[in-house]
């Protein structure tokens, strides 16, 4: 077995990834599902530990335990504080060698994958990446999906699993990687104890998989399907992973459809409004794989948003890039390997991936020197021997009133393929025409693109307690939160202002979502265009956010590029322009999404349940908004909320990561110190009745599932129960907790079941989630409400209560390793006047709660009488 590992100590978190070498394109005919099925079962006890017990003993030390699967790979992995790294790594290896395959645990699991099928039945991108396998590979196993079928799970015996076990969990076709706060020394030992000595058969030549020929001619599938918006997907076959082009092909996937700067983003959905989405990727598994362009499109305009994006891929093969364009999403790549160190499991994952699949980590420094090679003419080369639209795959999920057809479909290609009279294969150059006034606009990213100079990577030393805060108000009112953290050469920004859905009504019900997204789409001195551009030159990210309680604009970028992207910020925040024909773009994309949430029928319970549990208060509206409220808002709205509750006296500014705190501070004076003089105070929020008995809502909806949400009034943000509360939720949800093990692991009622505690600045709600099938709803809801009454009604155990504090300790520090991550929760605490370092109390006030305080919790919001049912499905 080989170890692959980076010592590093930005975090007190540890990782540990155990890759092995199997994946659902090694099944034969009869075991589609097979490889999955051992993500499951491994989990599911062992000599040593019995069903719910790897979890658990990782939850009580503050860890957290998963797997997935892929055509390629298997992979479990953990992640847990460094203290209790040594006893994560004996978990999973005791998992990885010495799973029990219980025949009673097995046969419950079994009915757990069938849900887990059944919600994926639910999911339309899930059917449209089914289709879009199944067409593009019909000799090669990538053609199965990697979970099976409900028929061939049920199938298997307890004889295949172990006979596949045996097979493929060998030392020899497995890799560890770990990452973290951990001595090498150290880990050396422990994986020797851990996975050393004799285990496993002699690895066997694994056998061969069928070869997909290559296509000769287009391959189509489109079918009817009752989706609110069409799925639609054009791929073409490539080589695999290990293949030289490859590197080439993932720039080629940035430049046509990755970020809003991207072609396909600026010409198809921002210029020509044909979609609602559109992206484009190099999908390079072991054996050949896909380039995709995947749109989803109202079925009017899919013919012709098939033609668009064909025509940008067309135009590709062309001419070359700009040098420029090349060197930004070079930048953007080469960066990627920057961000990827803030977190543990990150690194993890990019180690296991490269020693797994590509046979050695020393093939990270040969892509990433591959990526500097690549050129204009290189890049269009590729295209050219790729794009070929001859032998392309197009598969569609159409929505009623779709007129496009194979015909029209192979129409389209031929048509994109000729290339037009007057070719224009370069970005649309910056025109101020589209600016709202002011002075000339910035130049365009290929006038100011900086060089793509090689990224040199430090060892990460600085530990958080070598961090400080400081905090301080603006001449304007402001405040503003720096924390200073050396680990990554990154920062973060997040700008807060109370507001959100709490300032809405049933009349503007959407507004502050609107405008949070027409923040990044325009200045007085840049358009959207240039601004996307921009964001990509500095090799980061930019947007807003809007909240039930909050409206926020959020960044993250390379330290190096602090004052350009501190400038460009500090502009979208302070200077929104609102252009029209961006808020007429934005307000169809938003429309769209609202019309589609009946694709989404999780997402609809918890709507609907925030209208069951919520009368008058603005928490009952929708996040989005609806269609009617939506369609009134215009730039006039958004410019006056933008005034009232948007102006520099309002702000909470924070900035965490590799910067100076004087010169954020000087920088924050010059751009927030004055105020703008319209803020308003907030508006008077309607206060929400106690409820005066149980409430019940049902949405009826075709889908193979039934979901459920079970909530009731809880805590808010300032309430000092609220960590008790967590503590409750965590003794019910996890992998460990009481609705996992009682209602999926014993009686394999669902994939998904989960608690929630969802605070506010007003009264927010704990909730229960669970989807099922329709036949089991009422055996759940049964046993949701046995467990909860067992929570108010019975002394809570010290082990579990032990268990869930750990496990919010550890995930919180889990969760924090991020600089944005940090920005959020500093900003927004600051801006709730809980205090910017609050989060640096978290342990201390989640080790005070005691099991007598949970108990109380419980029997104060867990009320039967107080209750609101939402259920969306059959």
């Amino acid at each position: 077995m080989r170890v692959v590992f980076d010592e590093q100590h930005a975090a007190r978190v540890a990782a540990f990834q155990v890759w092995v070498n199997v994946g659902s394109a090694d099944e034969r005919a009869d075991q589609a599902g097979l490889a999955h099925l051992h993500e499951h079962m491994l989990f599911k006890g062992t000599a040593g530990r019995g069903p719910g017990e790897i979890a658990r003993e990782i939850e009580a030390h503050g860890g957290e335990i998963n797997a997935w699967t892929s055509f390629d790979q298997t992979v479990y992995h953990v992640v847990i504080a460094s203290q209790y790294a040594r006893l994560g790594l004996d978990v999973l290896a005791d998992a990885l060698r010495h799973s029990a395959f219980e025949a009673g645990e097995l046969s419950r699991e079994l009915e757990v994958v069938c849900e887990e099928i059944k919600r994926s039945e639910d999911t339309p991108s899930r059917r449209a990446s089914k289709d879009l396998f199944a067409t593009s590979f019909q000799a090669h196993p990538y053609r199965n999906p990697v979970i099976g079928t409900e028929a061939s799970v049920r199938a298997f015996s307890r004889e295949q699993v172990l006979g596949f076990y045996g097979e493929h969990y060998t030392p020899a076709n497995v890799v560890l990687a770990a990452a973290g706060d951990f001595k090498e020394a150290d880990l050396r030992r422990w994986a020797e104890e851990a996975f050393g000595g004799a285990w496993g058969r002699p690895r066997s030549a694994p056998a061969a998989r069928p070869v997909e020929p290559t296509l000769v001619s287009p391959r189509l599938c489109l079918r009817a399907d009752p989706v609110k918006e069409a799925y639609l997907s054009l791929a073409f076959q490539v080589p695999p992973a290990d293949h030289d082009d490859v590197p080439a092909l993932d720039l080629l996937a940035m430049v046509a459809g990755q970020g809003e700067a991207s072609r396909l983003t600026l010409e198809v959905k921002r210029r020509r409004s044909l979609v609602n989405d559109v992206h484009a990727y190099a999908y390079t598994p072991k054996d050949p794989g896909l380039f995709v362009a995947s749109l989803t499109a109202q079925p009017a305009q899919l013919e012709a948003a098939l033609e668009a994006t064909a025509g940008v891929l067309a135009r590709l093969r062309e001419s070359p890039v700009p040098e420029s364009e090349l060197a930004t999403v070079k930048a953007l790549v080469e960066c990627e390997a920057v961000y990827q160190r803030e977190t543990v499991q990150g690194l993890a994952r990019k180690l296991g991936y490269y020693e797994a699949a590509l046979g050695g980590i020393e093939r990270e420094a040969r892509y990433y020197e591959r990526i500097g090679q690549v050129t204009p003419g290189e890049l269009r080369d590729v295209a050219r021997r790729y794009l070929d639209f001859g032998k392309a795959v197009v598969t569609g999920l159409l929505p009623p009133g779709s007129a496009l057809d194979e015909q029209r479909t192979r129409e389209a290609l031929r048509r994109a393929e000729r290339p037009p009279a007057n070719p224009n294969p370069t970005p649309t150059p910056f025109s101020p025409s589209g600016v709202e006034g002011g002075p000339s606009p910035a130049p365009p990213r290929d006038s100011r693109a900086e060089p793509a100079t090689p990224l040199r990577l430090t060892p990460l030393a600085a530990r958080r307690g070598d961090s400080r805060t400081v905090v301080t108000r603006l001449s304007g009112g402001g405040a503003v939160v720096v924390r200073e953290e050396s680990a990554v050469p990154l920062f973060a920004m997040r700008a807060v202002f109370p507001g959100g859905l709490r300032y809405e009504t049933d009349a503007d019900n959407g507004l502050t979502s609107l405008l949070c997204r027409m923040l990044t789409r325009g200045t007085p001195t840049r358009d959207a265009e240039s601004i996307s551009r921009l964001v990509d030159e500095l090799a980061g990210s930019l947007s807003g956010a809007g909240g039930r309680n909050s409206v926020s604009l959020r960044g993250e970028f390379l330290s190096r590029h602090f004052e350009r992207a501190f400038e460009l910020f500090a502009d979208c925040l302070a200077h929104p322009s609102f252009p029209e024909a961006e808020l007429l773009r934005e307000r169809a994309l938003l429309l769209q999404d609202i019309a589609t949430r009946d694709d989404k029928p999780s997402g609809l319970a918890f709507e609907l349940l925030a209208r069951t549990l919520y009368r008058r208060h603005p928490y009952r509206l929708a996040v989005s908004g609806e269609a009617a409220s939506v369609e009134k808002l215009d730039a006039a709205a958004l410019r006056a909320y933008h005034d009232r509750h948007m102006d520099s006296s309002q702000l909470t500014l924070c900035v965490v990561g590799d910067v100076s705190t004087d010169r954020v501070l000087a920088l924050a004076e010059a751009a927030f110190g004055r105020a703008g003089g319209k803020a308003r105070p907030p508006p008077e929020v309607p206060v929400e009745p106690p409820l005066e008995g149980p409430r019940q809502a049902l949405r009826p909806i075709s889908k193979a599932q039934t979901h459920l949400v079970l909530g009731y009034p809880a805590a808010k943000v300032a309430d000092p129960w609220r960590r008790a509360l967590e503590v409750l939720s965590t003794v019910l949800s996890g992998q460990g907790g009481r609705l996992f093990l009682e209602l999926r692991d014993k009686r394999s009622m669902a994939y998904s079941v989960s608690s929630f505690s969802v605070e506010g600045v007003d009264p927010g709600y704990f909730a229960v989630y669970m989807g099922t099938s329709p036949e089991k709803v009422d055996a759940a809801l049964a046993g949701i409400r046995a467990e909860l009454a067992r929570m108010r009604d019975e002394p809570l155990p010290a082990v579990e209560l032990e268990r869930a504090k750990q496990h919010l300790i550890g995930t919180h520090e889990i969760g924090l390793q991020r600089n944005g991550a940090r920005a959020a929760v500093m900003a927004l605490d600051h801006c709730y006047g809980l205090g910017a370092e609050r989060f640096l109390r978290y342990a201390e006030e989640v080790t005070r709660v005691t099991a007598e305080e949970v108990g109380e919790v419980a029997r104060r919001v867990l009320d039967p009488a107080r209750e609101a049912l939402a259920v969306v499905g059959p």
